[in-house]
């Protein structure tokens, strides 16, 4: 089983940047994904970012590109979220989260799709976006 722990939430106003990081640990050799998810009071949880370990490709939410850079520790057990020009649709509980998933999950079916196959979550970081 994989360990997430995200860390790096808060308060911040509107227009402003935020950086999450999330250490996993147990990660394993083989073709997985790992990344961002958010869910929102009274909403689904949703896909931001997720990295495809074997070439290292990010797929993004149409929400969030241009806003949101995920990257990845030379370790290869940290993830960082670096999140600029918050929105007032932004806020909400950040869930790191991994997925031992054959690549070019996300091609053929899609980052939602990707979301319901996820094995292993965080507790999540809470992120306010208030004036």
């Amino acid at each position: 089983q994989v360990q997430l722990v995200e860390s790096g939430g808060g308060l911040v106003e509107p227009g402003g940047s935020l950086s999450l990081s999330c250490i996993a640990s147990g990660l394993p050799p083989d073709s997985y994904y790992i990344g961002w998810f958010r869910q929102a009071p009274g909403k689904e949880r949703e896909g931001v970012v997720v990295l495809q370990h074997n070439d290292g490709r990010t797929y993004y939410s149409d929400s969030v590109t241009g806003r949101l850079t995920m990257s990845r520790g030379n370790n290869g057990d940290t993830v960082y979220l670096p999140m600029k020009y918050l929105k007032p649709e932004d806020p909400a509980v950040y869930y790191c989260s991994f997925g031992a998933i054959r690549m070019g999950y996300v091609d053929d079916f899609g980052l939602e799709a990707l979301r319901k196959a996820m094995t292993d979550w965080g507790e999540g970081t809470r992120v306010t976006v208030s004036a």
